[in-house]
Order: C-alpha cells, then structure tokens, then sequence
C-alpha cells in the first residue's frame, strides 16, 4: 500500500517504510528499539495525535516529528511504557533497608562519610519508585539526621507531570506497608475521595527532571550513593545498554550501588562491580556492604 492509504477503521496505513522510519528515530532518540512485532502498538500510540494535527499519513507525522522538537517530546512521550508500583521488586528494598541504610549510618557514625544521601530514580515513571524510597530513606534515615536527595527523571514529560502530583488511586497504594502508609500518604476525602497524595515528608525529598537515558551526558548533579534504573534498558538494544549502563556507574560513588530490573543484569560488563543480588551491583571502591 501506498503512504496515506487508509485502513478499515479509517486510520492511515502504516508502510514498512514508514515504519522503519519510526523505528530509526525512536532508537536514535530514546534508545528503544521497537521490534517488528510492535507495528500494531506504533499505530494504536500515535493514532491520536495524527487526528489531532489532522495528517493523513505517518509520514507526515515523522516529518512534523523530526521538524519540531516539542512534537518530538510527545512522540516519545507516546512509546514510552508506564508500568510500576509501590515496592516493585520488594527484595531490593528489604537490601536497602536492612544492609545498606545501616552500612551507610556506620560509615557517618565512624566519621568516613557525611549524613548526607543522593539516590537517582532514573526512569521514575508515574513516581511510584522515588516516592517508596522517599518513604524508605525517611523512615531507616531520618531520625538519625541524614538529608535524602532524590532525583525522579524519566523521558516522558506526561508520567513526570502525574509523579510531581503524586497523587494515585487508593487501590495503587496496596503495596505500601501499613505503617508507612499512615505516616506517609494522606487519604483524600470529599472530591478526592478513593485517592491518596504523598505527604509533605517524603514530597520534600523528591525533585524531578526530565532526562533522556539516550543523551551523551545527564544534567545531574552526582555522585550519587545509588542509582535505579529498573525495567527500562529491556528495550534499548545492547550497544544502547551497555553504554547507559557505563555513564551511570561513572555517576555512582565509589562504593556505590546500581540498582536494575529482574530481567535486566550487567553480564559481559561487570569488572567494575561486585554483585550483592540478582540485578544489584556494588561499584569497585568500597567494601561490600555486610
């Protein structure tokens, strides 16, 4: 078919030129690599703004895409997959909470570092992550005068507007422990009944940003203590991978830990780290944590 053909349900027919195209951009920009399986989601995604920029075919929307560095935003906005929770991966919070906030109040009550943390979410997402470990650092931290610094990013401007809010379905908020659920979340009533927003204590610990993964440098502020990039690098191909993988480890403190998704690892790139758990890794420079 030719490129404007449109389909039964009145969208435009997406070529496999156009869609090699697509996939072309959205690797060089974002890193992701959308296999050929993905047709059907590429449509579904960028539907919605084709009707509403009024063009009749993906290639003018490409065109509109490489011209216009807003509708850029959006596009990648549009790929981009959303799906986190409170607590995600629970094992990997049980580590910082029982090994590694402990090692870290050793070191500061020894005098060999300040009470002073700096934790990057890396692809925060709907904010579900950096406000679990708002509540986590504030709760092992806190009371022992430590100041946390969050950073929350993620290539989406849409997802990072939804985690500033931090405000979420009462039915999201399960995962949370009740405890830290009482001290941490407020329950919303009248209007906001059946939702929850962040309390100022954990809200005050988070900034936001957004940043590309796929960039040749991050606006950030390092070193951090630790960095989570969870569930995103499974769709970056492995040059794209191993080269995030590398400028975030350049970003951690000696010492420091790298925290990734369960399907995601470091195999072919670890002489620089010590495993403590499946997809967590200590940076070479410090004793692991006991």
């Amino acid at each position: 078919m030719t490129e404007g053909t449109l389909a039964p349900n009145g969208l435009p027919v997406l070529t496999d030129r156009e869609f090699v195209q697509f996939q072309q951009l959205i690797h060089r920009e974002a890193g992701i690599w959308l296999a050929d399986t993905k047709r059907a989601l590429l449509i579904g995604r960028l539907a919605r703004r084709l009707r509403d920029l009024g063009l009749d075919s993906f290639s003018a929307y490409h065109q509109r895409a490489v011209e216009d560095p807003a509708e850029l935003v959006l596009l990648l906005d549009a790929i981009a997959t959303n799906e986190t929770s409170f607590f995600r991966e629970p094992l990997q919070f049980e580590l910082l909470a029982d090994r590694l906030c402990p090692a870290w109040e050793a070191e500061a009550a020894a005098g060999h570092r300040p009470r002073r943390l700096k934790v990057w979410s890396a692809a925060c997402s709907s904010g579900e992550e950096p406000y679990t470990l708002a509540m986590l650092l504030h709760d092992r931290l806190a009371p022992h005068g430590w100041t946390i610094d969050i950073l929350a990013s993620d290539i989406s401007t849409r997802v990072l507007d939804k985690s500033r809010a931090g405000i979420w379905p009462l039915e999201k908020t399960r995962g949370i422990p009740p405890e830290m659920l009482r001290r941490y979340m407020l329950r919303g009533t009248g209007p906001e009944e059946g939702r929850a927003k962040a309390g100022p204590a954990i809200r005050d610990l988070i900034r936001f940003a957004r940043i590309n993964l796929r960039e040749s440098s991050y606006p950030v502020h390092g070193p951090f203590d630790a960095v989570f990039c969870r569930n995103v690098l499974i769709y970056f191909d492995t040059p794209s991978r191993h080269e995030v993988l590398r400028r975030l480890m350049g970003l951690l403190v000696p010492g420091g830990y790298l925290f990734l998704g369960h399907a995601e690892s470091l195999l072919g790139m670890s002489e620089r780290v010590q495993s403590l758990m499946p997809a967590v890794y200590q940076v070479a420079g410090a004793g692991v944590a006991a």
